[in-house]
């Protein structure tokens, strides 16, 4: 029987979830409805007492779920990890961000530097802290609560930007005027690391069991890591 089962998931792995969606229509004959949101946005629907079928999220909140109740810890399923990029808007000179050197050289020659308040934002904040810029970008820093925003503001920029965001959300936004410079470099990567569990008082238990061992194949992982979610 279809049925539509709700998910709620960190929007940093949509590409590789609409793309997964497509594969459970076909191979379960199952709808997912997704809605996606930042960790921090997750953590208040969950506190406020909001159930889906599925919970995709970093695992902190995941394990946070399951210790208060709302989530099924046998289900749980590792949807991958994704990594920080660097981008600025397609028209414009991409900068030298090949070494931590190059980076932070080329954060302080830019005219404004955007990134978001999640989870990406928070690593970013302490890492130009241990790099000694963070007091020198502020000034020129913008930031906003989810990735997308991040994403509108650079392609709409025009002087010298850099921005950051999850790699799978910046291919997403490519088409739309925006060039990834690149990861950031190895020595200062940071990757999030995303599960999937069923919910406490999911309306479909078993449609969603059946969604996360479909998660769990190698058909559903190519389509991830094609995404940038590795």
């Amino acid at each position: 029987m279809m049925t539509t089962i709700n998910v709620l998931s960190a929007g940093s792995v949509e590409p590789g979830l609409h793309a997964f969606a497509g594969q459970v229509k076909r191979d379960l004959g199952h709808d997912l409805r997704i809605q996606f949101n930042t960790a921090p946005q997750i953590a208040k629907r969950l506190a406020a007492g909001e159930v889906y079928d599925i919970l995709i999220a970093p695992l902190a909140a995941i394990e946070q779920a399951i210790k208060d109740g709302k989530a099924v810890a046998g289900t749980r399923v590792a949807v991958g990890r994704v990594g920080a990029g660097i981008i600025v808007r397609a028209s414009a000179a991409a900068p030298d961000v090949a070494t931590v050197d190059a980076l932070k050289q080329a954060l302080l020659s830019a005219d404004s530097v955007v990134y978001n308040t999640a989870s990406t934002g928070l690593y970013l904040e302490t890492l130009f802290g241990k790099l000694g810029i963070l007091d020198r970008l502020k000034p020129k820093t913008t930031r906003y609560p989810n990735g997308p925003a991040v994403m509108e503001h650079v392609i709409n920029g025009k002087g010298n930007e850099i921005g950051f965001g999850a790699i799978p959300e910046i291919r997403m936004y490519e088409p739309k005027g925006l060039k990834l410079v690149g990861p950031l470099p190895a020595e200062v990567q940071n990757y999030t690391s995303y599960d999937a569990v069923v919910m406490t008082g999911a309306a479909f238990a078993e449609a969603a069991r059946a969604v996360l061992r479909e998660l769990a194949t190698p058909a559903a992982k190519a389509l991830f890591a094609a995404r940038g979610v590795e």
